[in-house]
């Protein structure tokens, strides 16, 4: 039996504690994000703002990961057919949808996760580290059904003119696709810079924001901006 303070033991402790520090210093920030984000998403602005008794429809919908934000491709003085035309799309015919789903995004992490089971941690941690290359995910849809995971807001046209305004100049004047994960939808180069603070669901609360609707201050979780509808 080797002797707890032989020097081989003594070497072996000294990287475990460091393990243990690391781990340790790791779930405190990961724990402390987490916080700030639901106090973040608590906190509101626009507090005065309520929904008016007619408008244009728009949607807040959430896969568990990501919020994209729905509307009409006609409404209120916008319109969006020229934004992915059909020609972006690997099969034209959906563009005779009604509505569109617009998301923003970290590049490498759109285009190399087609599905939840392509995520790759080093993919995540590079996102979260920070990057310029911006994308906006275009879907033709039909207008959704409201449910857990989809949200109807109703806005006044000048507050849905103010979050078109807000998504457009999000967009990249390059006008760079690429093809989307299926039938219905195309990426776009957009602007901006993603990261941690600034995710794709902080881009999303930032548009509702500037449009005037009432919503959490940072929005960094799906629960974050769902939550106010």
């Amino acid at each position: 039996m080797i002797p707890s303070d032989a020097p081989a033991v003594r070497q072996l402790r000294r990287p475990l504690r460091w393990l243990g520090l690391c781990a340790l210093v790791l779930a405190v920030l990961i724990g402390g994000y987490g916080v700030a984000g639901l106090v973040g998403g608590a906190l509101p602005a626009n507090a005065g703002w309520r929904p008016p008794t007619q408008g244009v429809r728009i949607y807040v919908e959430s896969n568990g990961i990501h919020v994209g934000i729905v509307v009409p491709k006609v409404a209120g003085g916008v319109d969006w057919r020229g934004l992915a035309p059909g020609a972006d799309l690997a099969d034209p015919r959906y563009a005779a949808y009604d509505h569109l789903a617009i998301g923003w995004g970290e590049r490498a992490f759109f285009l190399d996760t087609a599905t939840w089971a392509d995520l790759k941690l080093r993919t995540l941690l590079a996102a979260a580290g920070g990057s310029d290359a911006t994308l906006l995910h275009v879907e033709h849809v039909p207008a959704p059904h409201p449910d857990g995971a989809v949200r109807s807001v109703l806005l006044r046209p000048e507050e849905y003119r103010r979050l078109a305004a807000y998504i457009r100049a999000s967009l990249s004047p390059s006008r760079e696709s690429h093809r989307g994960y299926g039938a219905n939808d195309a990426f776009y180069a957009a602007r901006g810079h993603y990261d941690a603070i600034r995710t794709c669901n902080a881009w999303a609360g930032d548009a509702l924001r500037h449009a005037g609707v009432r919503i959490g201050r940072w929005t960094p979780f799906p629960v974050t901006v769902l939550a106010w509808f």
